[in-house]
């Protein structure tokens, strides 16, 4: 049985992070996906009004994390992957603040995935198609990896690249790592290149079904470069990471997202990494006072997930 994790936002506070971790091992999760964007809000870097976090030195961020890495051991809790602060380069940002994102956030964020025993951490590539084309906002994006790529080849972390969508005119449309045979050949070049393996793959769920790109065939493609999941659900018009089956097309009708081709693409590459739900907003969305039903059902879906990988039907 695979194992299932979720997000820490919105479960595991600074003030007590045991208790969190406890909690989400007490209803059916064994890892977490550690919200370490949550320091950095891409709200905040996308309006330049970056704070002083990631200022720190790597000693202080260790010290201040300290009680989160031995909360989660208590608790029996496994850091699996987390979420590097993004956009880690804003088009038109200046020099200053890109800058800031690369020499400061990135390589402590990296430093940190190291601190909690956290195999993979996921990036977000470079939204400038628009203004460059593809290949050159791939060429930026590739820069940016071979400046942390040396040191993931150090700490043994592998950098995970994420399918994205991007807004033009009021309208949703592929961003970046939506082509999957791309993103194989490019995966291979590069962990070839530093004769081990640095880069590979975060599929997510809602990204995919907003843009529409064919879960079974994607994941196929990827095959072992699949490395994390960041599984959720929409309506296929806005990003909303809400519980899987909660959008159909019509009343009383299949799901809108493709979780019957999600769970063959799975099946097909043997996937044996972490169903991870990536649905912190789900518990805003519910009364408080449901927080634990809410999180036991995403545990239970996981348990669904996990069994229809085993060859069983849902």
């Amino acid at each position: 049985m695979l194992e299932i994790g979720v997000q820490t936002k919105n479960v595991v506070y600074d003030i007590d992070p045991e208790t969190g971790f406890q909690l989400l091992h007490h209803l059916g999760f064994s890892c977490a996906d550690f919200s370490l964007n949550g320091y950095l809000l891409n709200t905040d870097i996308y309006q330049r009004q970056v704070n002083a976090f990631f200022s720190q030195s790597i000693q202080q961020l260790e010290d201040f994390f300290a009680l989160h890495r031995a909360g989660a051991v208590a608790a029996g809790i496994r850091i699996n992957q987390m979420h590097m602060p993004y956009p880690i380069y804003v088009p038109q940002g200046g020099d200053e603040l890109n800058a800031y994102l690369w020499q400061q956030v990135a390589p402590k964020s990296m430093r940190l995935c190291a601190f909690f025993g956290c195999r993979y951490i996921v990036i977000h590539g470079f939204k400038l198609a628009r203004f460059v084309g593809e290949e050159e906002e791939w060429r930026q994006t590739e820069r940016f990896i071979d400046s942390i790529a040396p040191m993931a080849r150090e700490l043994g972390i592998v950098i995970c690249i994420e399918n994205l969508y991007d807004g033009i005119g009021g309208h949703l449309v592929e961003g970046p790592c939506c082509d999957a045979r791309k993103a194989a050949e490019r995966i291979d070049r590069i962990n070839n290149r530093y004769k081990t393996e640095v880069l590979g793959f975060c599929f997510d769920t809602g990204h995919s079904n907003l843009v529409g790109i064919d879960f079974n065939d994607f994941l196929s493609t990827l095959g072992n470069r699949l490395k994390v999941l960041h599984i959720h659900d929409n309506d296929g018009i806005r990003d909303l990471h809400q519980l899987p089956f909660t959008f159909t097309r019509t009343r009383e009708n299949k799901s809108s997202t493709d979780w019957d081709g999600f769970l063959a693409g799975l099946r097909q590459i043997d996937f044996s990494e972490v169903l991870s739900f990536e649905t912190a907003p789900v518990l805003t969305a519910f009364p408080s006072e449901m927080q634990e039903d809410v999180l036991r059902f995403i545990a239970r879906i996981g348990g669904c997930f996990a069994t229809g990988l085993d060859g069983k039907k849902m």
